[in-house]
């Protein structure tokens, strides 16, 4: 399976590269995430995390914590951490923060990305495009997420890959709540159209490709809200109060002949 990009913040360290420190931890996490082999409510316990990568439950803990921080881990008392599982509002707010940032990102970069940050970006595409043809639909959904990453990398500003990693690695965990029938990645061609704009340095057009090309990601999740009113129990299953369909509610039982005028009990 093919790696992260070297400079990917999600780029992994191997198991067996035992440390103190807690970023592979991080790194891996979000990784799997990318990948969509976490998913949401996903318990991360202390201990196994700790046996998994030869460290103390410290350093887990604070990889834990560096990832709630970004809402990607949600602590729960008495019960630990979990794979965040962002609500429908929740992800509308990712998607509108992606759609105001992921423009600029795009433009910024067609005016000052360099030819080798061009270059790596290339490199990530025809990837990309390598993962969809051989079917390899886990590699193929990190790198198609991870392309948002290198594309902030490339636009040399460290504050949006911070900021693009927090919201690719929600972005993902909504997919796989929310998406409508099998989303398997972003739509082909258009992170290609997005750096064709970007290599002729065209800013208004990267800024127009990458606003549409979040709007088509959107687009692939449902992302209305259900009802507020909770149906009771009968309701919900199609039955009268009372019992099966067509009753009348009224408790079953043998009914009363009631006698004719002029004739005994």
């Amino acid at each position: 399976m093919d790696q992260p990009v070297a400079d990917s913040p999600v780029a992994a360290s191997p198991v067996s590269e035992r440390g103190r420190s807690e970023a592979p931890i991080r790194a891996r996490i979000l990784q799997a995430i990318f990948e969509r082999r976490l998913h949401p409510g996903e318990k991360l316990t202390e201990e196994r995390v700790a046996e998994l990568f030869g460290v103390s439950r410290t350093v887990v803990r604070q990889a834990l914590a560096r990832l709630a921080q970004d809402g990607i881990v949600e602590h729960q008392p008495n019960r630990g951490a979990f794979v965040a599982a962002p609500s429908r509002a929740d992800a509308r707010h990712v998607l509108d923060a992606r759609a105001v940032v992921e423009p600029e990102i795009a433009a910024s970069a067609a005016c000052s990305c360099s030819a080798s940050a061009v270059g790596r970006l290339r490199r990530h595409v025809a990837m990309e495009n390598e993962a969809r043809a051989a079917g390899e639909r886990a590699t193929l959904v990190r790198l198609t997420g991870e392309f948002h990453i290198a594309l902030a990398a490339a636009a040399g500003n460290p504050v949006f890959v911070r900021l693009l990693t927090e919201l690719q690695a929600l972005s993902s965990l909504a997919i796989l709540l929310y998406a409508r029938g099998e989303h398997a990645a972003c739509p082909p061609h258009e992170h290609g159209d997005i750096l064709a704009a970007i290599e002729a340095g065209d800013s208004e057009l990267a800024a127009r490709l990458m606003r549409a090309h979040i709007a088509h990601v959107a687009d692939e999740m449902d992302l209305s809200e259900p009802p507020e009113r909770r149906l009771g129990l009968a309701e919900a299953l199609g039955l009268e109060p009372g019992g099966l369909p067509g009753r009348t509610g009224k408790p079953a039982g043998r009914s009363r002949r009631v006698p004719a005028p002029g004739t005994g009990g």
